[in-house]
């Protein structure tokens, strides 16, 4: 009698906690993931716009006679368009992509475009990868995408060393949409890794932008790469919330919404301390910035404002159960929002009338704010026990705690010089 009595008790306390959290997941709205984040600036957001247009041009197939252009046009001189490369140059290895002199901005862009849904060569690089299956840097990797990355340092390796030496004041900036945004933020860790191999240019001029990036890192990868990488996420964006493997996304292509769903359960139901301690959970690389147009329960779209931070606990983690979850993910949408933010950005500047002197002190301030964050994220990661989540020596912050380890497939990349004090630094090798 006592069982049978204890039964609707027991339904009633299920149907509670399943009521309170669907009441929680349909209050989660995009804005809670960087509601405590500071607010970005026109100096460091500027480049964003402009990057998306860039990445779009690589769509086009003669720049000189565009068939589609955003309403501010694209910003490329085609005369400054180094080498343009496609399907049928990389083979199937990597996504197309350009390289481009920009000698407005001082700047040396290599920009890559996203998935091509009709390509089964862009599947096979997603389908390239298992969970653990690649280490590097004493981190994980998605392997796919790692391998488009050296496959593009290997052809362009002669070029961008050229065009490094020769402009010795211009940024080498890697940027990319999606699938792009993924090989860009790889690269940008071998070209860090391998600096003799391009003129032995400075980590300070080497910049990488992940607009609407793949979960392609470990955490400790991604925070400590942080100075060099930023990642770009629009609203509701479910590519970089979502840790569920890239090929198993792309599998359930068509039952997307049912796959977020179900994913959306089982993240509610992982504690926070087991995902951060996951050596294996890939993570949105670097430096976030979040744009932010909508606001819970209000109808259309808002003033864009950008926040941004470098994220330990809380990177991303929650799918915000949205119909707008897939369009945000479109660079169209995205160029069109950055570039409204950072004009409303500037509009505020020109209001405040900023004087030149000023403006530079702010930038030097900017510049020190980002390195404090920047630190206080590794020692965050340290705190968390997040596993080898240390800052190297050539970084320049903390002492090594531990020693990494590496496969032995992935000495032939190049072993880094990560370890204690008596290693001796040796060259890296993307081969």
């Amino acid at each position: 009698m006592s069982i049978i009595c204890g039964l609707p008790l027991l339904e009633c306390v299920y149907c509670l906690a399943c009521a309170r959290w669907a009441w929680k997941r349909c209050l989660h709205t995009a804005g809670h993931d960087s509601e405590t984040w500071g607010i970005a600036s026109a100096e460091e957001f500027e480049p964003v716009p402009r990057l998306c247009r860039y990445i779009l041009a690589v769509y086009e197939d003669d720049l000189r006679h565009p068939l589609w252009e955003p309403p501010g046009g694209y910003g490329i001189n085609p005369d400054w368009v180094k080498l343009k490369k496609t399907y049928e140059d990389t083979q199937g290895r990597a996504p197309p992509y350009i390289l481009y002199l920009d000698h407005s901005h001082s700047d040396i862009v290599l920009a890559i475009r996203g998935l091509n849904l009709a390509k089964e060569s862009d599947y096979a690089v997603l389908l390239d990868n298992k969970l653990g299956k690649r280490k590097f840097d004493s981190g994980y990797v998605h392997n796919g995408l790692l391998n488009a990355a050296k496959w593009v340092l290997e052809a362009e390796c002669e070029v961008l060393k050229d065009l490094v030496e020769k402009y010795p004041n211009y940024t080498l900036t890697l940027t990319g949409h999606s699938l792009g945004s993924g090989v860009a933020a790889l690269l940008t860790m071998l070209v860090v890794q391998n600096q003799d191999k391009l003129g032995h240019i400075e980590r300070k001029r080497i910049r990488c932008y992940a607009i609407a990036p793949a979960r392609c890192m470990s955490l400790n990868v991604a925070v400590r790469y942080a100075d060099v990488i930023n990642s770009v996420v629009l609203q509701d964006d479910f590519l970089p919330r979502t840790a569920t493997p890239l090929e198993d996304i792309f599998k359930s292509l068509f039952c997307l919404p049912c796959l977020l769903c179900l994913r959306c359960m089982r993240d509610t139901c992982i504690p926070d301390e087991k995902m951060l301690k996951d050596p294996r959970r890939l993570y949105a690389p670097g430096r976030l910035y979040h744009i932010v147009e909508r606001k819970p329960f209000r109808m259309g779209r808002f003033p864009p404002i950008v926040r941004t931070a470098v994220p330990v606990d809380g990177r991303f983690e929650h799918i915000v159960l949205s119909c707008n979850a897939t369009s945000d993910h479109a660079i169209i949408w995205i160029e069109r929002e950055a570039q409204r933010a950072l004009d409303l950005m500037l509009e505020k500047d020109r209001i405040t009338e900023i004087p030149a002197k000023q403006r530079m002190e702010r930038q030097k301030t900017l510049v020190k704010e980002h390195t404090e964050e920047y630190k206080a994220a590794l020692q965050r990661a340290i705190t968390l026990n997040v596993p080898h989540a240390y800052s190297p020596k050539q970084y320049g912050t903390f002492d090594v705690l531990e020693e990494g380890e590496h496969s032995e497939s992935d000495r032939s990349i190049g072993e880094s010089s990560l370890g204690s004090s008596e290693k001796s630094k040796k060259n890296e090798s993307w081969n």
